[in-house]
Parts: structure tokens; C-alpha cells; sequence
């Protein structure tokens, strides 16, 4: 069914082995569900809000309250992008993308999770590749910001993997000890120098207005 007052459900992100696009209702449930099932090893914490914390029934509500809020405060001016990851037609994970003020400041940043199941693939280089493509190509944007906790060895090799170069380490408070989370960017000439994943968008015409652009 085409939605004609929210075209951002006829966006897709398409990948070698991909599908990126906002979930129906079963679906986010999948994605709530693969919370439960583990994100992580339980002694680490991956992310600055510690969400995953949470017990299992409250964190899959968390999952799925976070992306109706998200949708539900979505202005031009300040955006966020929550879709949920296909691999083969199965939920492996979200990857988001966002800005603030982005006719302006031509900047995105990007957040993500994967299923532990679905770790160790490759999966999230293509998928963050693929709201990069959507940023840079689609978006004209002229700058990709991402944040990771330093001992979150997976997503700074990915930053790395993508052509981010470091730009600073901030201190944080996690589980309530001093963590470390650090900043990666990326222009966009050297995005067009280090991407190799190939990315198809469709349905984004539609919804340029929305993102400001």
C-alpha cells in the first residue's frame, strides 16, 4: 500500500546482500524481539546509553518505543532515519541516520545495531555504507560524523573500513564509570575515494522535503 502523507515508508536501500527500509508493524517487532536475543556480551557495553541494560521485555518495548518517538518528532530541521535491516528478508539490525539544521549545515551522523547472530558478516560495513550512499549521493550532503565507545572494536573498524578519519575522544559516564567514546568524520571526498559497496536508492524523490534538503 502507497502512503501518500509519509513517503519515507516507500523508501528502499539496496545492497549486494541488503534491504534497508522503515519496518511494518510485525517487522518491528522482529527487530524488538532480536534485542532480547542478545546485542552484545553482557560484561561489555557498546554504547553510551546503556539501553541494553534494560530487562528483556522493557528493552524490546524500548526498541519499539524509540522508533515511533523518533518518527513522531521529525521535523526538516532536526531528523532522524531509524531502518531496520533485511538480510535476506530477515531482521538483522537498525541503522539510522540523522541531522540537524541540514540545509544549512549539509551534516549527518549515523547510529546502529545488529543481532548478535548476524555479527562478524561484513553486515554492518554494507549498511552503514548504504545511509552513507543515501547521505553523500542522495542527500548532497558534504559531511558523516560517527561516535563509538573506544573499546567498541567492531564499529571503529567499520568507521576505519569506510574512510573515517579519527577527530577526537570525549569522556563519558557508562554503568556509572568514566568511559571514553571516540569521534569519527568523514567529507565527502573522501567518502567518493574509499566507498566500494554499491547502493541503490528508490523512492527518494518523494521525499526530499522532508529531510530539508
Amino acid at each position: 500500500m502507497e502512503v501518500t502523507h509519509w513517503p519515507l515508508y516507500g523508501l528502499r536501500l539496496r545492497t549486494p546482500r541488503l534491504e534497508l527500509r522503515l519496518p511494518a508493524l510485525a517487522e518491528l517487532d522482529e527487530l524488538a524481539q532480536l534485542s532480547v536475543e542478545g546485542v552484545h556480551e553482557p560484561d561489555s557495553m557498546p554504547f553510551a546509553v546503556p539501553w541494553t541494560d534494560l530487562p528483556p521485555v522493557e528493552r524490546a518495548r524500548s526498541v519499539m518505543q524509540f522508533h515511533w518517538r523518533t518518527l513522531a518528532s521529525w521535523t526538516p530541521q532536526d531528523w532522524e532515519l531509524p531502518l531496520v535491516v533485511f538480510l535476506g528478508g530477515v531482521v538483522a539490525g537498525t541503522q539510522s541516520v540523522g541531522a540537524r539544521d541540514f540545509a544549512i549545515v549539509r551534516e549527518v551522523s549515523t547510529g546502529s545495531w545488529l543481532g548478535q547472530r548476524h555479527q562478524g558478516q561484513g553486515v554492518g560495513t554494507e549498511m552503514r555504507a548504504a545511509v552513507l550512499h543515501l547521505a553523500f549521493a542522495g542527500l548532497k550532503a558534504e559531511s558523516a560524523v560517527s561516535e563509538a565507545m573506544t573499546d567498541n572494536a567492531a564499529s571503529n573498524a567499520v568507521s576505519r573500513k569506510l574512510g573515517y578519519q579519527p577527530g577526537g575522544v570525549a569522556r563519558r559516564r557508562v554503568r556509572d564509570a568514566l568511559a571514553y567514546e571516540r569521534r569519527f568524520t568523514l567529507d565527502r571526498a573522501r567518502w567518493e575515494q574509499c566507498r566500494t559497496v554499491p547502493v541503490e536508492i528508490n523512492g527518494l524523490a518523494a521525499c526530499l522535503p522532508f529531510f530539508g534538503s
